[in-house]
């Protein structure tokens, strides 16, 4: 009786309606689809500017006088920027969302404020680039400088990690803040011990998307942190490099997108496929950065 019915079951399972055929076939087309158009593109990529990836690539700078060709200002400036912008999101977008989604009271303002942080996410970032250089390059007085450019990214990945946030946050089950309201915890406690922790996998995604746009942006730094290509010259003791590396930040500084860009515009193609090589590279390290420190975090 069994085996009647496990081949029934099985001879059922295996008669579909001709649309449902024909949806499975396109959903399975358009994944393989784009899974190979990006190994293509990744491919591609690899296969021009892979030859160009050297020790001298990395450490070097490009000069028409030295007759050399590198990114060695260009990867510090793009860490720098990587930092400085997390250091300012971060914080602030976290802090917003979790106010948004425990503590502000839903109504007129809560939907105001989701809806301009939605807006936001949407504008171009050659608009951010314009309002940075009027606000933190004349206003403020900061020039054009790493830390101009970090602050207007920062107000382009805010609304990015707020959403994320938020939705990471509208994940954990509504249990776990009545157990442990109802054990008599602490708003903040339950936050930082059960919600943060609980929602750190979608936070982190939120994280590797801004990351992402952080690295591939090159029109709101050119408004703001300009192209230079100089490497900060070490050595001599510690606190003179630490006063070197602070100064680096109200510098004027080029990122590899930036520098992409330019080798696009000056002809050399092969040297602009070798920055897309190290920024897929870079991206890929940095995200596996963030997955196992969120991990880690977890497992403590």
């Amino acid at each position: 009786m069994k085996q009647e019915e496990t081949g029934r079951g099985t001879l059922y399972r295996r008669r579909r309606k001709p649309g449902e055929i024909f949806l499975l076939a396109a959903v399975y087309g358009a994944a393989y689809f784009s899974m190979f158009l990006l190994l293509g593109i990744i491919g591609y990529i690899f296969s021009r500017g892979f030859r160009m990836l050297s020790l001298r690539f990395f450490t070097s700078v490009t000069s028409a006088w030295r007759g050399t060709v590198g990114i060695g200002g260009s990867l510090v400036n793009t860490l720098y920027i990587i930092v400085l912008t997390l250091a300012v999101a971060v914080p602030v977008g976290v802090g917003a969302a979790v106010y948004l989604n425990e503590y502000a009271q839903p109504g007129i303002l809560v939907r105001s404020i989701e809806f301009a942080t939605e807006t936001l996410a949407g504008i171009p970032s050659v608009i951010f680039g314009l309002f940075g250089m009027v606000l933190f390059v004349d206003v403020l007085g900061m020039g054009y400088s790493l830390l101009s450019g970090a602050a207007t990214l920062a107000l382009m990945v805010l609304p990015l990690i707020v959403r994320n946030t938020q939705r990471a946050l509208r994940t954990v089950p509504e249990g776990y803040r009545n157990g442990a309201l109802g054990l008599g915890a602490p708003k903040w406690h339950l936050i930082r011990t059960i919600l943060l922790p609980s929602a750190m996998p979608g936070i982190l995604s939120g994280l590797v998307l801004a990351v992402g746009r952080i690295i591939g942006e090159s029109a709101a730094l050119l408004f703001t942190a300009g192209s230079a290509r100089i490497l900060p010259r070490l050595g001599g003791g510690f606190l003179r490099n630490l006063s070197v590396l602070s100064r680096k930040a109200s510098e004027s500084g080029g990122t590899l997108a930036v520098e992409l860009y330019l080798q696009m515009q000056n002809g050399e193609f092969e040297a602009a496929f070798g920055i897309g090589c190290v920024l897929i590279l870079l991206a890929l390290v940095l995200n596996i950065a963030m997955r196992l420190a969120g991990a880690a975090g977890r497992g403590t």
